[in-house]
C-alpha cells in the first residue's frame, strides 16, 4: 500500500513514519538546534521598552536637530542627520551598549548624553552642555527607534 491509496487516517501514520525518519538520530541534535533557535529569538525583541517618566520624545527629536546630533549621526525620523562620525542610530532601542561599551539602560544613555567625556575621554563625541531634562527627552526619542 502506498500514501496515495491509504485511507485518511491511515495517511496521517505514514506521515507520522516519514516525520520520524526526517528526525536527527540523536536527541541532543534536535534540543541543540532548539536551545539555538530559542537563544536567537529571545535576544531579537526590544530591549527597552520602559516609558522615560517625564520625558518627552517630541523634544527630544527638537534638541537632536536644534544641537546638531545630525552632522555625526544617522538618526531616523530627523532630517538631513546622515553624519558618519558617530554610529548611525537606528534601532537604538535594540541595542545592546551605549557607546560600546555601558549597558544600555536610561540611565546610563542618559549620563552619556550629558557628558560623554566623563566616561570615555578618547571619544569623538563632545559634551554639548545638555541638563538633565534635555538628555532625558533625547533618550526617549532614541528608544522610539526600534
Amino acid at each position: 500500500m502506498s500514501i496515495a491509496t491509504a485511507q485518511p487516517q491511515s495517511r496521517r501514520s505514514w506521515t507520522a513514519v516519514r516525520t520520524l525518519q526526517r528526525a536527527p538520530a540523536h536527541p541532543l541534535q534536535c534540543t541543540g538546534a532548539g536551545l539555538l533557535a530559542a537563544l536567537c529569538i529571545a535576544g531579537c525583541g526590544n530591549r527597552n521598552t520602559a516609558v522615560l517618566p517625564g520625558a518627552d520624545p517630541q523634544r527630544g527629536a527638537a534638541l537632536i536637530r536644534e544641537v546638531g546630533c545630525a552632522s555625526c549621526h544617522m538618526i531616523p525620523g530627523i532630517r538631513g542627520a546622515r553624519g558618519l562620525v558617530g554610529p548611525p542610530l537606528m534601532h537604538f532601542s535594540r541595542r545592546t551598549y551605549v557607546a560600546g561599551r555601558l549597558p544600555n539602560t536610561p540611565a546610563n544613555l542618559i549620563d552619556w548624553i550629558r557628558d560623554p567625556q566623563a566616561i570615555d575621554p578618547a571619544t569623538a563625541m563632545p559634551t554639548i552642555g545638555l541638563d538633565e531634562q534635555q538628555a532625558r527627552d533625547i533618550a526617549a526619542y532614541l528608544y522610539t527607534l526600534r
